[in-house]
């Protein structure tokens, strides 16, 4: 066996959602970040295109993108169906966090590769990002409001007309003990096929 089994078996069994709101002050060190960023980028990735692209949100910039969050969640939420409570949660998030990372995807000039194909490519780097972040004790949590499929969150991260963002991904060291949780046994969710 190459690598300790059991140690990655854990590793992906322990990664878990914690949210901004349950983070502590300590911030992430820029080193862990790129860290984090580089083993994204080993991601499996049809043709080789490498579609991933990250913009990192620290210090002030978190400001930036918490003032964004709330004006855009105005702007394109009809007045009847604004929540105060998911509008606070878009404000707060970027300023409890120690990092967000918006991860998005650069659609191949060509189109040679279908975008699903793309997108999947992306959320495989999310996940690595994910598992990287628990190796380090981290939080992370995957967010994908609808406000960030629009052409507006496009121009404010500064990226094409055909790429998309995929997701902000919040960071932060947490303020709570690790979360448990459970799956499905596998006989629920497998079907073997031997002819």
């Amino acid at each position: 066996m190459r690598f300790n089994l059991s140690e990655i078996n854990e590793l992906i069994r322990e990664r878990r959602t914690i949210y901004p709101e349950q983070f502590s002050e300590r911030q992430v060190h820029r080193e862990q970040i790129e860290v984090i960023l580089n083993n994204a980028q080993w991601a499996p990735t049809h043709g080789n295109t490498q579609p991933w692209r990250f913009k990192v949100f620290t210090d002030e910039g978190r400001q930036t993108l918490s003032t964004y969050l709330g004006q855009a969640y105005l702007n394109f939420t009809p007045e009847d169906k604004q929540n105060d409570l998911k509008l606070k949660k878009l404000i707060l998030r970027p300023l409890k966090s120690s990092v967000v990372i918006a991860v998005c995807m650069k659609r191949q000039a060509e189109e040679k590769i279908l975008e699903i194909e793309e997108i999947e490519a992306v959320a495989c780097a999310i996940q690595n990002i994910h598992l990287t972040c628990t190796a380090y004790g981290l939080g992370g949590f995957w967010s994908t409001p609808k406000l960030i499929y629009t052409q507006e969150m496009n121009d404010f991260l500064k990226i094409g007309n055909k790429d998309k963002c995929l997701g902000l991904f919040y960071i932060g060291y947490p303020a709570i003990e690790w979360p448990k949780a459970h799956r499905k046994p596998l006989e629920y969710t497998t079907e073997w096929r031997g002819e």
